[in-house]
């Protein structure tokens, strides 16, 4: 299916995005994120399951300053 990560189009086999967030090398990530607009907390991650053109960000905490 054909989904939006943080604003690219990205072609995806993930049923939910628990599963979709550790393809992307997040698994044991601290981040945030949220699907068409509305956060997710990281228990929910794995019941969020993921539609066509769903818009995905992830948002990881940077150091510095």
């Amino acid at each position: 299916m054909q989904i939006l990560v943080n604003g690219e189009c990205f072609t995806t086999d993930a049923g939910n995005l628990d599963e979709l967030c550790g393809k992307l090398g997040f698994a044991d990530a601290k981040i945030a994120t949220a699907v068409n607009g509305c956060f997710v907390a990281a228990p929910a991650r794995a019941r969020t399951r993921l539609s066509e053109a769903d818009e995905i960000e992830i948002v990881a905490p940077r150091q510095g300053g």
